[in-house]
């Protein structure tokens, strides 16, 4: 068993040497001396606690850069001055909200000119499907009707002149002039008969169909004006507070250029850059909690995302853990620690931390007290570790009373004196007294 440099320093080593000053000084014999020792047997105060079995939690600690829950950099559509902002740096805005007006006279004008059309090819389809093609449709039937009976009166004249010439009472020649205006006045039928039908199949929906083509072109042309127009006004996708506004009233806006910037604060969102080790226990709904950097108060949250792939540069996970911001009193690019409950376990062996010791030979060791009141070293495998309890994997079972103070410098096999509950281990006192001083 490995065993611990001996300090001069403790009480029991200091017992020791004034026992062997005393002897000297009084002028005992070596045996008197030896005799001294074993009468005097040295016992360290320690205080103790049991290896229990019971639940810790498995927290996982990282730095993280805090960004807001939603930011929106609003560019304009159009490049032109600026005419007017109606917000600052700092304004809570809401969505919708008009933020600022650009210079579009001409815009304007555009959208007014189309909108004239538009009401132009309005009316022109109203006068086509109420006027237009009913009017032609009733002069068609009209022109059939006559025709026909143009014909018909046609007819009976070449019937008449027909039979009159068969009788002998009439020329051939009369004959002949009676068949040609019949088949004048047929063709004539025929023509107006087959205009008649092709407005009624064709022609009048084709000229419904050409006028409503142009109401809907000259509709699409008005609107297009319409939203040409309408991006000279800047308004707020989200609601949040207004954090830039780099350009001032009559500057030129560029399409594509940032404008002004909204971020919604009463969330924030903390992106944590961490190893694959770690992330692997990490999931979605874990209870976590926010410190500012600076010493701030805490917030808690809940982890929302974790990426599923690594980052190609640095192999490690991001992870993002949002929490509620409604005062703001976190900023978007402020750094803090987040704490991530990543797991609990339940039924592990659990001592006090100041329990856990090094060795000189850089191993972890717990002084364990057996029932003479003997500490024994263990050498022990650590597990999940809280500030306050700490999982012994292996070299400590349930039950076994750890030494929790008066461990440091002990060796292996030192006859201890357990503490009882409230009672002050030498030097305690005297270090009150000092701070009352």
């Amino acid at each position: 068993m490995k065993t611990h440099q001996t300090h001069l320093t403790h009480p029991a080593h200091l017992a020791h040497l004034t026992s062997l000053a005393l002897c000297v000084v009084l002028g005992l014999g070596l045996s008197a001396c030896k005799k001294a020792e074993k009468k005097e047997e040295i016992v360290a105060p320690v205080r103790v606690s049991p290896a229990i079995k019971g639940s810790i939690r498995l927290i996982v600690n990282a730095d993280a850069v805090l960004f807001p829950r939603d930011q929106a950099n609003i560019v304009p559509k159009i490049s032109a001055p600026v005419r007017r902002f109606l917000v600052n740096r700092g304004d809570h805005v809401k969505q919708g909200q008009l933020l600022a007006e650009l210079e579009a006279r001409d815009l304007a004008a555009a959208a007014q000119a189309s909108r004239g059309q538009y009401e132009q090819a309005q009316s022109n389809y109203r006068s086509t499907t109420a006027v237009g093609v009913p009017e032609q449709m009733t002069k068609a039937q009209t022109d059939v009707t006559a025709a026909r009976e143009a014909m018909d009166a046609a007819k009976r004249l070449l019937d008449n002149r027909q039979q009159l010439f068969k009788d002998g009472a009439l020329a051939k020649k009369l004959v002949d002039e009676a068949e040609v205006t019949y088949t004048q006045a047929k063709a004539t039928f025929d023509t107006a008969q087959q205009h008649l039908q092709a407005l009624q199949s064709v022609g009048g929906k084709e000229q419904v169909n050409s006028a409503a083509a142009q109401v809907e072109a000259a509709k699409g042309q008005y609107e297009g004006a319409q939203a040409q127009a309408s991006y000279a006004e800047i308004r707020s996708p989200i609601t949040g507070v207004v954090t830039d506004r780099p350009l001032y009233p009559g500057e030129m806006a560029a399409a594509g250029t940032p404008l002004l910037t909204v971020m919604d604060m009463s969330k924030v969102v903390a992106r944590v850059n961490m190893a694959q080790d770690q992330a692997r226990n990490v999931k979605v709904g874990n209870e976590a909690t926010i410190t500012p950097a600076d010493g701030g108060e805490l917030v808690t949250g809940r982890v929302t995302i974790v990426s599923p792939a690594s980052d190609a540069n640095s192999t490690t996970v991001q992870v993002w853990v949002q929490a509620d911001n409604a005062d703001e009193r976190l900023h978007a690019g402020q750094a803090v620690h987040v704490s991530i409950v990543a797991a609990t376990l339940e039924g592990a062996t659990l001592i006090p931390a100041p329990a856990v010791l090094p060795n000189a030979e850089g191993e972890t060791i717990v002084l364990v007290v057996d029932d003479k009141n003997v500490a024994h070293e263990k050498v022990v495998q650590i597990g999940v570790r809280e500030p306050e309890m700490v999982q012994i994997v292996a070299g400590v079972e349930v039950g076994d009373r750890v030494v929790t103070q008066g461990g440091l410098g002990l060796e292996d096999k030192t006859k201890v004196r357990v503490m009882k509950p409230g009672e002050k281990a030498a030097g305690e006192k005297d270090e009150a007294d000092e701070d009352g001083k």
